[in-house]
């Protein structure tokens, strides 16, 4: 069985056999420390040397409790396709959840176009008229659709890391297109890219979809992932960057293309077992440099970072969107919390599960996947991430599916966010959705159940709340909307249209 936090919150593995070269301290919500006890002193100075104060976070004047006033908003407009027969999409006798915090409530739902019109009244024949309807018989469960912050359509669910780009161009592309439909037939019509295995890729599929010319989420694009050549977890999928001049120039090569966000590899992985965890990869300047490149071509940045020096990097200098966050310290929480209203999680802990669940059935055993230290960072994660959702960090979904044993069509982040960190089953569907529309810049808009919203809606055959499991199978959505046309009708038929 995997392990997992006891129940007092304290962890079975014992931090004093931490492996060789370890910084990490165990902090205060694993050890139990009482409240009394005097913190020790923060920081003042970052890794350049500059002021560091971390209750009043700033980096070259920008104020890091606040998004960077240079980024932009990126477009997530998908070209509205031909004229359908039917004059709107209705939905009657759905139990709505809405994602604004308010607990579902029986209503109707009324679509036209590319927008939600009407949300909760009871439509009148007239609005009815000529339109699709699809009748939630008092069971059903209406609600946005989900988000994967953590999106690779190009990891080819290949064996290892080396795999990604084994694929001849054609094939690759092909096969990252196909992974995104996989997204969106799973209920996630949001997805932000985390890096692309090849240079252009994600912005092929991003264009694609926007053109109408495939049907898929809406999608925010990255580059491949930077890292210096001594740190990058796997050099196929890594451009490589050793000084100021290399991580700039690479920013605006990506920036030039109209990618939306680029990705810093950080810290190592266990897998690779030549770097790990919580080894850090990237230099302070390189870090300092590359966000202010990014911010300053209005794009964010995602890291990689696993352990606590490259998560308080990330603070320090001004990522935006942090990946995994599992070794993560007193001081650093501290510093997290303050900058929570800028800063979002995604911990991809479904890798770590799947590592040590299911690759044993493809020749990694358990006993490997615990010898590497997967099994000790998955119970400091948990920990770490129960101490961030208790703060109102803002924490979201997104697995790094698209290996072996966490194939892409297998996502269950929702579940382990209510069964290993203890969110209810509200407080997942509100960071997968509400949040997710946040994490896109475009949180009134989507991820929402209210006029005006885009409706990429679906619909789900019972109630989440009583079941989180149901959203971690498709054959739960009879219906699927995206920018208001119907991807998926199961189950349901239209009975104004005979469909």
């Amino acid at each position: 069985m995997t392990p997992v936090a006891t129940n007092d919150g304290t962890l079975k593995f014992d931090p004093l056999t931490a492996p060789p070269n370890s910084h990490w301290v165990p902090p205060k919500w694993i050890t139990k420390s009482a409240d009394g006890v005097p913190a020790a002193q923060p920081s003042t100075r970052n890794g350049l040397g500059g002021e560091w104060d971390p209750k009043h976070p700033k980096i070259n004047g920008i104020d890091l409790t606040k998004a960077d006033p240079r980024l932009r908003i990126p477009s997530i407009e998908i070209k509205e396709q031909a004229t359908i027969s039917c004059s709107a999409i209705a939905f009657r006798n759905v139990n709505i959840l809405d994602s604004t915090g308010a607990p579902p409530y029986l209503g109707d739902v009324l679509v036209k176009g590319q927008r939600i019109v009407k949300v909760g009244v009871k439509l009148s024949p007239e609005e009815l008229d000529g339109a699709r309807v699809f009748d939630g018989e008092g069971r059903r469960t209406l609600m946005s659709g989900l988000v994967d912050a953590h999106t690779h359509f190009s990891w080819n669910n290949a064996p290892d890391l080396d795999g990604l780009t084994k694929l001849p161009i054609e094939d690759h592309t092909i096969f990252s297109l196909k992974s995104a439909q996989t997204f969106l037939d799973c209920g996630y019509t949001m997805c932000l890219g985390a890096a692309s295995a090849r240079e252009r890729l994600d912005l092929v599929v991003k264009t694609a979809i926007q053109r109408g010319d495939i049907v898929g989420p809406r999608f925010l694009a990255n580059g491949k992932e930077m890292a210096p050549a001594a740190g990058a977890l796997c050099a196929g999928i890594t451009r490589f960057v050793e000084t100021k001049d290399d991580i700039e120039k690479a920013v605006n090569e990506l920036a030039d293309m109209g990618i939306d966000q680029c990705k810093f590899a950080m810290s190592g992985e266990e897998i690779i077992e030549t770097l790990r965890a919580e080894d850090t990869t990237f230099p302070d300047e390189l870090v300092a440099a590359g966000v202010e490149a990014a911010h300053s071509r209005g794009m964010r940045v995602c890291s990689h970072a696993r352990s606590d020096e490259a998560i308080m990097q990330c603070l320090q200098y001004g990522v935006d969107i942090i990946y995994h966050a599992s070794f993560i310290s007193d001081e650093t929480m501290d510093a997290l919390e303050v900058q929570k209203d800028r800063v979002f999680v995604a911990p991809a802990i479904n890798w770590i599960v799947g590592t040590l669940e299911d690759a044993a059935a493809f020749g990694y055993p358990v006993s490997k996947a615990e010898a590497v230290g997967y099994a000790r960072e998955l119970e400091i994660a948990v920990a770490g991430l129960k101490e961030m959702h208790r703060r109102e960090i803002k924490i979201l979904p997104g697995g790094d599916y698209g290996f072996l044993w966490t194939p892409h069509g297998t996502y269950r982040d929702l579940e382990h966010f209510v069964k290993l960190m203890g969110m209810t089953p509200m407080e997942a569907i509100i960071s997968a959705t509400a949040y997710g529309g946040e994490l896109m810049l475009h949180p009134e808009e989507l991820g929402k159940v209210i006029p005006g919203a885009y409706p990429d809606l679906i619909l789900v055959n019972g109630d989440p709340l009583e079941d989180i499991t149901l959203l971690s199978h498709k054959e739960n959505l009879d219906v699927i909307l995206i920018n208001g046309r119907v991807h998926k009708a199961e189950n349901v038929g239209c009975k104004t249209c005979g469909r």
